[in-house]
């Protein structure tokens, strides 16, 4: 860490988080983060940092004083037109957050959630069966981490078959433009019309199947719940966000059992460890990396005075690894209880789709469980870029399938 800010209290740093070599490899700049101290501030982008567990999960929980409706990316809502419609979930604060918070929140909860396990399952055993029937070898990202949300999430939410291919480039860009204008903004911006209005073409009443969870918004806006204004964007809201943090989760999880084997045969002795295991790749990897505050006050933290207005930049992937919270926090372990992480966020603003994450992670994890005993890395890894996502690109892996298993 460089220290060149007026303020002797609080250190800095020259490092750009957004950099290439930081989204290759966010961990050593991370280190340094939580040991510079409780805040610190980013010279390149004149923002206010949080690294440490204590700090980010008490920013996450006190929504009065760091605002999300000024945005939660480095582009401030108070002084800057958003490039599309403010999520009216993720950045947005009570009263507006409330009515699309609690209708979400009923459609998305356990109870609703648990109702599509059988189909799910079904559906996780026809893809595993399909890959495997291929041979040893497959990409864990394309044929399973992407191929399973694609598969089950749209239908959940009742959108059209056409269009679907364009979820994950407009999801990418979304993540992308939370953090600066760079390079990886930049190659995405000539398809933003293109996605946004594919997106919301698929988010109108007329084009969602009647069973799914895009009718179900449409329905609370006939209720009186919400206005028919916010119902797609509500649905646009759960298209943004329900596939790329799905997709790298899984993505997560399945690197972390490849280079764990131990771990592995602890899932397939006992296969209700799923969402253990789930939960605690989120909190390893990280797959949601970073999101921004805006403050609404003067605020003292750890020693630093954060002005009124100022941007804070949290670093949710560090505070799931800051040792003064986890034991070996390095360490991919199923022993440990990984509830409290902050990868779905934390408070009000915590992520409403998480049940629908776990049970598709839980889902695929159950089958592959059953039908594979080893999994390993089996050639270059290759991680994807984007400002705020923790994502790969290819992970080619081999391997055994159980004695049990027969190809069809």
């Amino acid at each position: 860490m460089t220290t060149i800010f007026s303020d002797p209290k609080t250190p800095c740093t020259d490092v750009d988080p957004f950099s290439r070599d930081v989204l290759e490899n966010p961990l050593p700049f991370q280190t340094e983060l939580r040991a510079a101290g409780p805040v610190v501030y980013l010279n390149k982008y004149d923002v206010y940092a949080m690294g440490r567990y204590g700090e980010v999960q008490a920013a996450l929980t006190d929504w009065q004083t760091f605002q999300s409706a000024a945005g939660v990316g480095l582009s401030n809502f108070r002084k800057e037109m958003p490039w599309r419609p403010p999520s009216l979930l993720l950045e947005a604060d009570p009263p507006h957050h409330d009515a699309p918070r609690a209708v979400l929140t009923k459609i998305l909860g356990p109870r609703e959630i648990r109702k599509m396990a059988e189909s799910w399952t079904a559906d996780a055993e026809e893809l595993v069966d399909q890959v495997l029937s291929r041979g040893p070898e497959f990409d864990a990202v394309a044929d399973m981490a992407a191929a399973f949300p694609l598969r089950v999430f749209p239908d959940a939410v009742g959108i059209p078959q056409a269009g679907r291919e364009n979820l994950l480039p407009y999801g990418d860009h979304a993540f992308n433009a939370f953090g600066p204008p760079n390079e990886l903004v930049a190659k995405g911006a000539p398809r933003v019309p293109e996605l946004s209005a594919s997106i919301a073409s698929q988010c109108a009443r007329d084009v969602l199947t009647k069973d799914g969870f895009g009718a179900r918004i449409w329905a609370a806006a006939d209720r009186g719940d919400i206005t028919e204004a916010q119902a797609p964007l509500i649905v646009r809201s759960l298209l943004t966000a329900g596939v790329d943090t799905t997709v790298n989760g899984l993505a997560a999880v399945l690197y972390a059992f490849a280079t764990n084997p131990g771990q592995w045969s602890r899932l397939r002795e006992n296969s209700s460890l799923s969402r253990t295991a789930f939960d605690e790749a989120v909190r390893f990897e990280s797959p949601v990396q970073t999101f921004f505050r805006t403050t609404t006050r003067d605020i003292e933290v750890g020693g630093t005075l954060i002005p009124e207005g100022r941007k804070i930049l949290m670093f949710l992937g560090s505070a799931n690894r800051d040792p003064r919270r986890w034991d070996n926090p390095d360490t991919f372990d199923l022993n440990r209880d990984p509830s409290g992480h902050v990868g779905f966020g934390f408070g009000i603003h915590q992520c409403v789709g998480q049940h629908i994450a776990r049970l598709e992670a839980s889902t695929l994890l159950e089958v592959l469980a059953r039908r594979i005993e080893t999994i390993e890395i089996c050639g270059p890894t290759r991680r994807h870029h984007n400002n705020t996502l923790r994502a790969w690109q290819s992970l080619p892996v081999r391997v055994k399938t159980s004695p049990t298993f027969t190809r069809k």
